[in-house]
């Protein structure tokens, strides 16, 4: 059985937990283009080695992150978001809805 430390809860099985992707920083909402927008969303490294991702522990709907390595598939650690974020990110749509009714 495959155990993945919780923030939260503490050690659980893997079975408990939904992969949410690799984590990569944010543009800045005010200053980027759609392209940055979609590479952010939709483009992703890959890499081999020991990445950071979001996991979401689906009794709890609590998101977390882990440093992980890929290759030997070792969890080195997980930790609280609020660890690299330390303020909300408020949008403000500025575009118009050309085309919609």
């Amino acid at each position: 059985m495959k155990i993945l430390t919780c923030p939260l809860n503490g050690p659980r099985n893997i079975s408990e937990f939904t992969y949410g992707g690799e984590f990569h920083h944010m543009p800045d909402p005010k200053n980027s283009t759609a392209r940055k927008w979609a590479e952010h969303v939709f483009f992703h490294a890959n890499e081999a080695g020991i990445v950071t991702e979001w996991w979401f522990h689906n009794a709890t709907s609590f998101w977390f992150l882990a440093e992980r390595n890929t290759i030997t598939d070792e969890v080195i650690r997980t930790f609280n978001a609020s660890d690299i974020f330390s303020e909300r990110q408020e949008f403000n749509d500025q575009t118009t809805n050309a085309g919609s009714n």
